[in-house]
This record gives C-alpha cells, sequence and structure tokens, in this order.
C-alpha cells in the first residue's frame, strides 16, 4: 500500500468512526481501534481500552443521538504510524428531545498504527473539544 493508499485508509477509518457512531453501532467503532487505545478527554482521566470507551459511549447513546462534523488538517505516515489531526463538531442530541442539544467543538490528535493485516487502528486520541466560541 501506498501512503497514498494508506491516507485514503486513514480517511475511511475516520468517515467510518463518524458514520457509525451516528447510527449507534458501538461495536463498529469499536472495531477501528486497538485493544489497549488511550483516549484523553479534558477534565477527565484517560479512558484506557476498548471497554473504557465503550461504556459511557453505549450509556450515552441508549438516550442520545450524536451528530459530529470533522474537518481534517492534516495526516501524517511514517512506516507503521500516523497520526490525524483535525477540528471536530459534536453535537448531542436527547432522543426525547427533553433538553436542548449541547455542542462541543475543538481540535482533535488522533495517533493510529498500521496491522500486520495492513488495517490501520487508532491506538491514542487526544480530544480538546470545548464549548464552541
Amino acid at each position: 500500500m501506498s501512503t497514498s493508499d494508506d491516507e485514503l485508509a486513514i480517511r475511511k477509518l475516520i468517515a467510518t468512526w463518524l458514520n457509525a457512531t451516528r447510527a449507534g453501532d458501538v461495536d463498529a467503532v469499536l472495531s477501528l481501534m486497538a485493544p489497549d487505545a488511550v483516549f484523553l478527554v479534558p477534565g477527565g482521566p484517560p479512558m484506557c481500552g476498548r471497554e473504557a470507551f465503550a461504556k459511557p459511549l453505549r450509556a450515552l447513546l441508549a438516550t442520545h443521538s450524536i451528530e459530529t462534523l470533522s474537518e481534517i488538517q492534516e495526516i501524517a505516515i511514517e512506516g507503521n504510524m500516523a497520526y490525524a489531526r483535525t477540528r471536530l463538531t459534536v453535537e448531542v442530541r436527547p432522543r426525547d428531545g427533553s433538553a436542548a442539544p449541547v455542542r462541543r467543538s475543538g481540535h482533535t490528535m488522533s495517533i493510529l498504527r498500521k496491522q500486520p493485516s495492513g488495517a490501520w487502528l487508532l491506538t491514542r486520541d487526544a480530544n480538546l473539544l470545548g464549548a464552541p466560541a
């Protein structure tokens, strides 16, 4: 796979992640990350591992829907490691309409590792989302 093909694969992973989240398909999201993935979020401890990420996402999607917009600003690939820098906007809406949607936006930095199969998986993610300005 050439670097161009790798970049396309990473862009596809990001799009698949957003679509699976929108559809509430947590298992599809989990399939895009390494088992030992680590997520950094403002104001909270790191979420270490797929299940640490899955549990709150499943709870949230039971009562809310999530819409996202991701603007990829940079992808760099070096061997079997890559990073993707994005500007992300997330809107979380209660399914029952009981409250106004919560909107967050900001930058993310994701580190991905290419697997022996050729697939890319997210291994580390830093999410700097806050209230929109």
